[in-house]
């Protein structure tokens, strides 16, 4: 992710997210690469900024720079990539162009809700026989982001089309006065939407509500071609029906059919059909930028609570996931330790503690009074804990019969080293996903979540599905090495605001992304 796109993600800037296909493989260079600079500009002018999706050597990158378009929009021998590509193209070390459906699947994983396209692939004329059609519709099925279009290229079977995204769940609206569904280059197809919304406003509330919803199918939103840019329907008509032919005759199918319709129809409609095409790319880029600006303005409305129809008493509390500990630290006397069963002097000490009851202590003495999730025993100590935590939010924590309240020893040198820690820390695996998910609404609520390393991995896991698919902030606390890269075994940090790792910690991250470790890092004792 290029750090000016990772910036705006982190700052909650709204980001439209482009696809590199229209580049590659869409039009000739050089004027791919004044089309490509162009959209970034009209996104850029509409308050959102522009992240375009392309695979350069091998490796997915999200937001190019100049230099990469360029290069990207200039070679010859890219490739055309499909969610089924990706696997391959990475392998190889290729270079491509995203489709709808590749672009999709970074989108999401860089957690862009938002993505503008020229028009979207769909089912084949003819489809029903040769069973072509495309990836970007069942990738509508499966992926959570919204997609802005002209609606489904007019080569294709769009009857057929609207049929399919019904089946995969996928909610189609068209973006104006009219449900009339766009035909790419024309602003009629003669088919309708499903359902249509009147302004960016509303188009972000309806993204909002799908994503809210947890579905994990994607929206499509079918902007029109500008009425003094669309070409004549009968006259691209005609023409398809001639490049389809030519395309039948000389045996083009599959992924080469789309791009060899585009060029045909250039030719036949004397550059008419070029002409509407980069209109109503600059259009959906326009329209599609004001949707995120509108959806990133109510996500942060709905995060702060302040929706002017939802009158809110109880401001929302932080929500804090983690560990109750009792302490026993002993710190020797005399600068060596002597083992052998001998026994040195020192002091030793109870304390309260636990990394998650640390953080909600904190947080409740500077005003805030988060929720603690955490678990503990009913015995001596979980009594000594609620007297000590009287100043706290301790409501939800469970206390569980026949449990130990988790302990830990550590013995400290004079100097304030860790020479040896024991730890009872069992109940934490009480800490569970069922568990916590009671208070889901306290979670999608919560101005920040706060969770440490000693909470279960599926639960850790749970909480970061939420944290993305309801925009919300979470500060993961590593607790030691060995549980630092609970939620790096999976795409679950990608949900991740905050970390607060050590060095030791962040080497154990490290080896779990498969990183090398950087040149001159070393471990000071």
């Amino acid at each position: 992710i290029h750090p000016s796109i990772q910036e705006a993600l982190m700052e909650e800037r709204p980001v439209v997210a482009l696809e590199s296909t229209i580049i590659t493989h869409g039009m000739a260079y050089p004027q791919n690469l004044s089309m490509a600079r162009k959209v970034e500009e009209i996104v850029t002018a509409n308050g959102a900024v522009p992240a375009t999706v392309g695979i350069l050597r091998g490796r997915i990158h999200v937001g190019l720079t100049d230099e990469e378009l360029e290069s990207l929009a200039s070679s010859k021998n890219v490739v055309k990539v499909s969610r089924r590509d990706l696997p391959f193209v990475l392998s190889q070390g290729l270079s491509g162009g995203t489709t709808v459906s590749g672009t999709m699947i970074a989108a999401h994983k860089a957690g862009i809700p938002v993505f503008v396209t020229g028009g979207i692939g769909g089912v084949h004329r003819g489809g029903e026989n040769t069973l072509d059609v495309s990836a970007d519709l069942t990738e509508l099925g499966r992926t959570p982001v919204a997609v802005v279009s002209a609606g489904v290229k007019s080569i294709l079977d769009i009857g057929r089309t609207l049929e399919y995204l019904e089946t995969q769940g996928v909610c189609v609206a068209a973006f104006g006065e009219s449900r009339e569904f766009p035909a790419f280059f024309s602003r009629q197809s003669g088919f309708q939407a499903p359902y249509h919304v009147r302004n960016e406003e509303e188009a972000a509330e309806l993204i909002a509500s799908a994503l809210g919803l947890g579905l994990s199918s994607g929206v499509l939103i079918a902007v029109p071609c500008p009425q003094e840019r669309a070409a004549s329907g009968q006259v691209i008509e005609e023409a398809i029906q001639q490049a389809l032919s030519e395309a039948r005759s000389k045996g083009i199918t599959g992924k080469e059919l789309t791009p060899f319709m585009l060029q045909k129809l250039n030719e036949l409609t004397d550059g008419k059909s070029l002409d509407s095409n980069l209109a109503l790319i600059q259009n959906n880029a326009r329209v599609g930028s004001c949707i995120a600006v509108a959806l990133n303005k109510l996500q942060k409305a709905r995060r702060k609570g302040n929706l002017p129809h939802r009158e809110n008493t109880n401001p929302a509390q932080p929500v804090v996931i983690g560990g109750i500990n009792v302490d026993f630290i002993a710190k020797a006397r005399n600068p060596v330790i002597v083992g052998g069963g001998q026994t040195n002097a020192g002091r030793v000490r109870r304390t309260f503690g636990g990394v998650g009851r640390n953080l909600a202590d904190c947080l409740s003495r500077l005003g805030q009074t988060p929720l603690l999730l955490s678990a503990m025993g009913k015995d001596e100590h979980s009594e000594s804990i609620l007297h000590y935590c009287h100043h706290m939010d301790m409501s939800a924590v469970l206390q569980l019969e026949g449990k130990s309240t988790a302990t830990y020893c550590a013995v400290i040198t004079t100097t304030g080293e860790l020479s040896v820690g024991l730890g009872d820390m069992d109940i934490h695996q009480q800490i569970t996903e069922q568990y916590v998910s009671q208070f889901k609404e306290n979670l999608c609520q919560a101005p920040l979540i706060c969770i440490d390393g000693n909470v279960p991995l599926p639960t850790i896991q749970y909480v970061c599905q939420l944290a993305r698919e309801h925009q919300l902030a979470v500060c993961y606390e590593p607790t030691d090495e060995n549980k630092a890269s609970k939620p790096f075994l999976s795409d679950s940090w990608k949900a991740l605001t905050y970390i607060s790792p050590n060095l030791q910690e962040l080497k154990a991250i490290n080896r779990t992304l498969g990183n090398p470790l950087p040149a001159g890092i070393e471990y000071s004792e």
